[in-house]
């Protein structure tokens, strides 16, 4: 197994340990956990595109394990009222159409690659989870700065919501084909 699907492998092996943390509220550990499996994301593909390691493993457990961290931390940020749950839902329910999408389009033999705007929207989840992590350890040890972090996070959370919707929508348009075979 090459660098960058190790890399790959060590972000899904990071979940368990970021859930656990979160749960048992360390939420500075859980911050720790995700932006160090965040910034293994970048690393894989960087050091994949540079030395020409891309293969098929990477090409699916890349993206899965950016949404598996990603989306375990929605979960629980759903379960104690951190987030509200229908932003989950949305975020989801894109998700399961581009999986559905490109599920009908590799069955034609058509391979549909991310665009930039699931990469905008995966960086700007990337970016709210740490800051709403950040926020819930300063608001337990009552920081002063708590409240503009606060602000900092629900900023991102909404773009990134924003970014879903819209990346959605475009690669539904960008692909209709697919749904006329």
């Amino acid at each position: 197994m090459n660098l960058p699907n190790k890399l790959t492998v060590g972000r899904i092996i990071a979940v368990p340990f970021f859930i656990l943390a979160y749960m048992t509220e360390h939420f500075l550990l859980a911050l720790i956990i995700f932006a160090l499996a965040s910034l293994t994301d970048m690393l894989d593909g960087q050091i994949a595109r540079k030395r020409n390691l891309i293969t098929n493993f990477g090409k699916i457990m890349d993206p899965l394990a950016d949404k598996v961290l990603v989306y375990s931390a929605f979960c629980l940020m759903v379960a104690d009222k951190t987030i509200p749950a229908w932003m989950l839902i949305v975020i989801l329910a894109r998700e399961f159409i581009v999986a559905g999408v490109r599920t009908v389009a590799a069955s034609e033999g058509i391979v549909i690659a991310a665009d930039m705007g699931g990469k905008i929207k995966t960086v700007l989840q990337m970016i709210a989870v740490p800051l709403l992590l950040l926020f819930k350890y300063m608001e337990v040890k009552e920081i002063a700065a708590a409240h503009a972090v606060g602000i900092a996070a629900q900023i991102f959370l909404w773009a990134s919501l924003v970014m879903t919707v819209y990346s959605g929508a475009m690669y539904i348009i960008k692909n209709k084909e697919v749904f006329s075979s």
